[in-house]
């Protein structure tokens, strides 16, 4: 897998890890941040926090142009510097609260949605460009596996990151972080009277005989100050991206810009097949299709930041026992991942010094896990919200060489469903990830508005469901792009893959619809909505199965090169 890859995909590879790591780590705590800074409802922090997700996909539509007309390598290296500006602008220390702070905040999201746009679907046309060399050109599936591999890798990180922050901040005062109190600190502070049970809470946790609206002031400023440290570390991984990618530059510089590249290679290009208007029909047709059920796929995945940390907040134990406690133990699951690989490296090696350095890999690696689980407390306690973010790319990172491993026995057996058929069975993983929430919210109520729920869940729960959306993503997300780079007829090629990108906008602003009705009905049955969502979506591929796989029948001519330079990147 790693083998005789071009150094070029390493360092792009690295530098997006890096602005990946302070994207991720930005957005584990928005929402958060949002209603500790500015005291937002659930559903106004919601409508922000998707609004914002929309933005950073429908940008690199605008990206793109722009690195068309001018030069890519340079409109990624504006994208790192306009999204270090925007951090910047987020870690600044301002007024809890003030309508300057507000409009302050509101520019530094536009940055760096603005910034992302600049770099991201940029830098994979870039990687793609090095694998046009024909040394190279057979590795390209692989090269993109490590590039989505080192993308969920920095968000693995991100959100243990966020807590060891705010921990610090809070111990700074001599505070410690519960799910409860920022709600019910919100209502002190804007003036409203909180619920005797709410006021009880935080009774209890204050200090004995301290003023409780000066308390809630220091609480919440507290907690923003650990948030504003967290963009603080946003800011140095875009120096650390850009760093890599310059000192770097030689490794891919060598590989010509890309509209340049394309003007001047057209004579030497295979030609392509021309296709019929009713082909080119059937095939845009087809692709429409499919963006329709990615928007519903977007909008229920994408709750990891939204509703489900929410339900972190209000319905979940902060305090973890048994053997899922090392899950939040960040070098816990890196050192997982390790074994992980060893493991399959043993499995594969064909050279007996090969599978001797696997196997001594693998034991080390098992040996620091039964380390870890071993001084780990036997109840882990504090458990802050944002830090269930982590499992998804953990996961992702974890499973992908199962999940090559699967599809190439099965297409080894020619088995292999086709890339529609996966779409469709990734929504109805995606369903029974909500029907494990579903069942596991029954008898929970409405979300209060002050502090926790009545009862609280294990953080299982989410750990759970967490494991089964990854399932969905790895089915859905690759397969969809993969669909795309195929279907797209050769003249609307930058076309598809522009509305690949806007239904992925679209179904990130529909993130928002959950966190409206979170204060308003039962949380099993807005799990139960999502569900239904998934499966009209799953039900209408199926219905549409015959026309979407004949659009990848054998005798359709093949993508062209530049219909494969873009690789997905689901996890953004």
């Amino acid at each position: 897998m790693f083998k005789n890859q071009p150094k070029g995909l390493y360092v792009l590879a690295l530098a997006n890890t890096g602005e990946r790591f302070g994207y991720y780590t930005m957005l584990a705590i928005l929402l958060l941040f949002l209603q500790a800074k500015f005291g937002f409802s659930t559903a106004l922090a919601g409508t922000i926090y998707s609004t914002f997700l929309a933005l950073v996909y429908f940008m690199p539509m605008i990206g793109g142009w722009i690195a068309d007309k001018w030069n890519f390598q340079k409109t990624v290296t504006l994208g790192i510097v306009v999204m270090f500006l925007g951090y910047l602008v987020m870690s600044i220390p301002t007024p809890r609260g003030a309508v300057t702070s507000m409009i302050i905040m509101f520019v530094a999201l536009l940055l760096i949605s603005v910034g992302t746009g600049l770099f991201k679907g940029n830098l994979q046309v870039m990687v793609g460009d090095l694998y046009d060399d024909p040394r190279y050109s057979e590795k390209r599936d692989i090269a993109f596996s490590l590039f989505y591999m080192a993308i969920n890798i920095g968000a693995m990180f991100a959100p243990q990151v966020t807590v060891w922050l705010c921990e610090t901040a809070l111990h700074a005062n001599g505070l410690v972080y519960d799910g409860a109190i920022p709600s019910i600190c919100n209502k002190i502070i804007a003036g409203e009277t909180p619920t005797p049970e709410a006021m009880a809470t935080l009774t209890n946790f204050a200090p004995q005989g301290a003023n409780l609206h000066e308390f809630a002031e220091t609480y919440m400023n507290t907690i923003t100050t650990g948030y504003s440290y967290a963009f603080g570390v946003a800011c140095l991984s875009m120096v650390l991206s850009f760093l890599i990618y310059k000192i770097g530059k030689s490794t891919y510089s060598n590989v010509a810009d890309t509209k340049d590249k394309k003007a001047g290679s057209t004579a030497a290009a295979a030609p392509v097949k021309e296709l019929t208007p009713e082909q080119t029909k059937s095939r845009i047709t087809a692709l429409l299709l499919v963006f329709a059920v990615v928007i519903f796929f977007w909008m229920v995945f994408h709750q990891n930041g939204a509703t489900l940390t929410k339900f972190a907040e209000v319905f979940t134990m902060s305090e973890s026992t048994g053997w899922t406690r090392i899950g939040f133990n960040i070098w816990a699951l890196a050192t997982i991942v390790v074994a992980v690989y060893a493991f399959f490296s043993l499995a594969q090696s064909k050279t007996a010094k090969g599978r001797i350095i696997s196997a001594v890999v693998l034991a080390a690696a098992a040996g620091v896990i039964w380390y870890f689980y071993g001084i780990t407390p036997e109840t882990v306690t504090g458990i802050q919200p944002q830090v269930f973010q982590q499992f998804n790319p953990f996961y992702v990172v974890a499973l992908t060489p199962f999940s090559v491993a699967l599809f190439g026995w099965l297409a080894n057996k020619k088995k292999e469903p086709s890339a529609p058929r996966k779409i469709g069975y990734g929504m109805l993983v995606a369903a029974f990830a909500f029907l494990v929430m579903c069942i596991g919210s029954i008898g929970l109520g409405v979300a209060p508005e002050q502090g926790q729920g009545e009862h609280l869940v294990s953080p299982n729960l989410l750990i759970g469901t967490y494991l089964i959306l990854t399932f969905a993503e790895l089915l859905l997300s690759p397969m969809g792009i993969s669909f795309v780079s195929k279907v797209a007829p050769p003249k609307y090629k930058g076309a598809m893959m522009g509305c690949w990108f806007g239904a992925t906008a679209i179904g990130n602003y529909l993130v928002l619809i959950p966190t409206l009705l979170w204060n308003s009905i039962d949380v099993s049955i807005l799990w139960a909505i999502l569900i239904v969502v998934c499966l009209i979506s799953a039900g209408f591929i199926f219905f549409m199965m015959k026309r979407l796989e004949a659009a990848t029948a054998d005798d359709t001519p093949a993508p062209t090169e530049d219909a494969l330079e873009t690789v997905e990147d689901d996890a953004i």
